[in-house]
């Protein structure tokens, strides 16, 4: 792999060997308090993540808290190969992983299992977010390469446990939340636990006042020491005017420094908030069976409604209504700042998603070789059902955000509605070939039914695939905590030529297009540290408009070349007597290779920077009180796939305090942070969405207060 990164590549392995070899001398930790409540496996197995092969991170919801994050945007703080991908205040949130963007209908999970992330998921019922990287065939039928992310929802704890919080964020953001859990029962047999969340949402940013609430209930009954049945229930509504980003400028990019971060171009008298309505629940049993086997039935039920509304600025002379000049900036503002503004409008959309999986695992002896196995189906359904929208010129917008203009909210624009069926098998086995050697084996083979219509009724398309996806792994303790792994996987992505006239293979189900991973890693786990150093290559395929599209017949959507992301990535999690450091570092080469348009390979894709690097430190200053500092990094990247714009690299700071306090037998925690402590202008990323170049600033400096109350 001819990536040359021997300074990022040497600091990454510098810090991760210092940090295991300091786990010689470090002084024995003392952790005190109630146990953090368990999670389920890591991507399906039950191993701590050192043992794994493979790439995880899992951030727990005290960490977020430390950290202020309350959207799941936030954990790009955490992780260098987790970026940002059009990640706007009052949308949903999307994210890159290894380069790749995560499909929000695919890559998402909900307790392992399939939900569609079109919305703004909250995070105040999760005990922990979950990363999966590499290997999502493995998990899923159909996924976008690189990884999946798992929300895990708070269960009744073991003990009975009650916290209130209180926040606030510079600005004007104010929000209360309580978590409560408690058992019942002659024997504590059944388990309730609650929880309560309300904001009212004022950012910095401005123009952006909304509110959002979360009620959630989870509840379990142990029906015999062999039965468990669990059940929850989740309530949660946004409603908050979304971010409109900026762009480049003709050729160049605008000077960061020259731009409020605080100005919000969907700023017209006429915008409306986004508004999403999301209802959550799940049904699981699980039962221990003889032979230390153990099986499990689990069904999930999603029901989303969006009203989806924008002063949506796009390119400038565009169209015929707005050609003033003949000059035409279609996937870009003009040089004077001058754009199309348009008024977007998709309101009462409706997503389902069903999800029923069913399992079994436990030991099994096989040509003298133990297995641990597990089998199991996975069966989901998807629908989606929409109005027609309005999207529609209402004038010329200004970078300065003062100019008005009046709405068009005529519902012009057809939707589309889509019906999805998955039908899955898997199989994962994890054999000990010896003591400390350990092959890997996972299959899962899908079929897909898939439909969409118009909303009057036009361009239906209807196809059925099958696919099968495996996965291997191979890993060796070369010596006491010490784990060096080798895997190799392949995940399917799934598409349609629109059904449109202009298109000669209008309708037809294209092949499905299997990516594929190999990755080589060394990793280690023990009380005061973890660790990790990997290298990776994936190759994904890609769909391309082959000829003009401008009259019937004229194009065609096939397969052309793929996009190859090679990189290596560390991390080490150093703990120490009052204090820690968490940092990884990421070194991409992504490239577009073997397209038929040679202007096309070499080429980077936008908004995914070269070099990452990420740290949050903590050290306790006095007994109670501690300090945290956090730095980000993030190297240049480009705006535009022809990569003629380049955006330069940004580095923040945070800073932090925790301070722990005892009153009476509650245990109070006060948290205080700034985030972007030298208040740094930069364009936070450049991503590339629906042709068209977009920027979004980073936040200005912006200091947040919150109080935990544990009784």
């Amino acid at each position: 792999m001819a990536i040359h990164t021997p300074t990022l590549l040497s600091a990454a392995t510098a810090l991760l060997l210092a940090g295991l070899a300091g786990a010689q001398t470090l002084p024995q930790v003392s952790v005190s308090g109630k146990a953090a409540e368990a999670a389920p496996g890591l991507a399906g197995f039950t191993d701590p993540p050192a043992k794994l092969p493979l790439q995880t991170l899992s951030l727990s919801a005290d960490k977020l808290a430390d950290l202020g994050v309350s959207q799941l945007a936030g954990i790009t703080k955490l992780d260098a190969s987790v970026s940002d991908s059009y990640n706007a205040v009052g949308y949903w949130s999307q994210l890159k992983v290894r380069g790749f963007d995560l499909d929000n209908r695919y890559n998402l999970r909900r307790d392992g299992l399939p939900i569609n992330g079109e919305t703004a998921l909250s995070l105040a019922n999760k005990s922990a977010v979950e990363v999966l990287k590499g290997a999502s065939g493995m998990q899923a039928g159909t996924s976008a390469p690189a990884g999946l992310v798992n929300l895990v929802v708070k269960r009744p704890l073991a003990d009975d446990a009650t916290t209130l919080s209180l926040g606030a964020i510079q600005g004007g953001t104010v929000e209360a939340a309580l978590d409560h859990s408690q058992r019942f029962g002659a024997q504590r047999e059944f388990g309730l636990r609650v929880n309560l969340q309300a904001a009212h949402l004022d950012p910095q940013l401005r123009d952006t006042r909304g509110r959002a609430h979360t009620a959630a209930l989870a509840a379990d009954w142990r029906l015999s020491p062999a039965t468990l049945l669990e059940a929850e229930v989740e309530l949660n509504r946004q409603s908050q005017p979304s971010q409109d980003a900026f762009s480049l400028l003709g050729d160049r990019e605008p000077d960061p420094h020259q731009i409020d971060p605080r100005l919000n171009l969907n700023n017209q008298p006429w915008t409306l908030p986004v508004v999403f309505d999301n209802t959550h629940a799940s049904l699981r049993v699980q039962h221990k069976l003889a032979g230390d086997w153990s099986a499990q039935a689990h069904l999930g039920l999603q029901r989303l409604r969006t009203d989806d509304r924008n002063a949506f600025a796009f390119g400038l002379d565009c169209n015929e209504t707005s050609s003033f000049e003949g000059v035409y900036y279609c996937d870009r503002f003009g040089p004077d700042g001058r754009f199309d503004l348009y008024d977007y409008r998709s309101e009462n959309e409706h997503r389902d998603t069903n999800a029923l999986d069913v399992s079994a695992s436990g030991p099994l002896q096989l040509a003298g070789l133990r297995h641990d196995l597990t089998l199991g189906g996975l069966s989901s359904q998807f629908k989606s059902r929409f109005q027609r929208q309005a999207y529609n010129f209402t004038g010329v917008g200004t970078i300065d955000g003062k100019t008005v203009t009046v709405p068009n909210p005529a519902l012009t624009g057809e939707n589309t509605n889509r019906d999805e069926r998955s039908n899955e098998l898997y199989l994962r086995d994890r054999v000990a070939l010896s003591t400390d050697t350990t092959a890997w084996l996972g299959l899962r083979h899908t079929r897909l039914h898939r439909e969409s219509v118009r909303t009057d009724g036009s361009r239906a398309t209807d196809y059925r695939q099958s696919v099968s996806t495996p996965w291997l792994a191979l890993s060796h303790a070369i010596a006491a905590d010490w784990l060096l792994y080798a895997s190799w996987g392949q995940g399917v992505e799934s598409e349609v030529t629109p059904n449109r006239p202009r298109y000669v293979n209008a309708g037809q189900a294209l092949p499905a297009l299997k990516s594929r991973q190999t990755e080589l890693g060394l990793k280690t786990g023990t009380q005061r540290v973890e660790g990790s150093l990997a290298v990776f290559d994936i190759r994904r395929p890609l769909w391309r408009d082959i000829g003009s599209c401008d009259v019937d017949l004229s194009c065609e959507h096939v397969q052309d070349g793929y996009a190859r992301h090679r990189g290596v990535e560390a991390s080490a999690d150093l703990k120490w007597s009052g204090g820690g450091l968490f940092g990884s570092a990421t070194r991409l080469q992504a490239r577009r290779e073997g397209s038929v348009d040679a202007s096309l390979n070499g080429k980077t894709p936008p908004n995914v920077p070269r070099t990452t690097l990420k740290a949050q430190a903590r050290q306790e200053l006095l007994p109670g009180w501690q300090l945290q500092l956090g730095l980000l990094y993030e190297g240049s990247r480009y705006a535009t796939p022809d990569n003629s714009v380049a955006i330069p690299s940004w580095t923040v700071v945070d800073a932090g305090l925790r301070v722990l306090q005892t009153v009476g037998n509650q245990t109070w925690i006060w948290r205080a942070g700034i985030d972007n402590l030298t208040n740094r202008r930069a364009w936070r990323e450049a991503p590339w969405q629906f042709e068209h170049s977009y920027l979004y600033p980073l936040a200005p400096r912006t200091a947040r207060a919150s109080l935990e109350i544990r009784l």
